[in-house]
């Protein structure tokens, strides 16, 4: 197993039906308990441990997610309100090596993740059929519609998780 992708590299499904798309919401919705569970009764050093060789911190990874997410709700707002908005990136390396992901005790960003995907997963299960299909612009991807937007984030907080609960599983915690 390759420890960058616990569950694998992101795909994409070819056909998205209604129930793909419920499920990849309820993913979303349960990502913070998930989350949470992952990390409980860490202490510091462990959270200080990064996840694989040359990869970031517990603490970091915890701290990622949510700047992921509040992003990630950002270019959903964005999608369904402006005609094919180009989003704007990010450098997640640069922001995991902010004083902020570095040092902040990680319950501020387990309550952010969970304050956040309430209001997001409120804001999807809003979504009309032809929702998922308005278009953005990702300057690293092209043209892509919202649900590619959404089955992205679906993966990403399992991807993340995963890379907690294997290294508890290694490193027996």
């Amino acid at each position: 197993m390759d420890p960058r992708y616990p569950i694998g590299k992101l795909e994409i499904p070819a056909a998205v039906t209604p129930a793909l798309r419920q499920s990849a919401i309820q993913t979303i919705a349960e990502t913070p308990a998930k989350f949470r569970a992952a990390v409980k009764g860490l202490n510091d050093a462990q959270l200080d441990t990064p996840y694989r060789d040359g990869g970031w911190t517990v603490r970091q990874v915890v701290h990622h997610v949510p700047d992921s997410h509040m992003n990630a709700y950002i270019r959903f707002k964005l999608a369904l309100t402006e005609s094919s908005p180009t989003i704007k990136p990010y450098d997640e390396a640069q922001w995991a090596q902010l004083a902020d992901s570095r040092s902040t005790p990680i319950e501020v960003s387990l309550a952010l993740l969970d304050s956040l995907h309430l209001r997001w997963v409120e804001l999807l299960r809003s979504f009309k059929a032809e929702d998922f299909a308005r278009k953005l612009i990702h300057p690293e991807h092209g043209e892509k519609n919202v649900d590619w937007l959404l089955f992205v984030y679906a993966w990403h907080g399992p991807h993340h998780t995963a890379h907690i609960t294997e290294l508890r599983k290694r490193n027996n915690w």
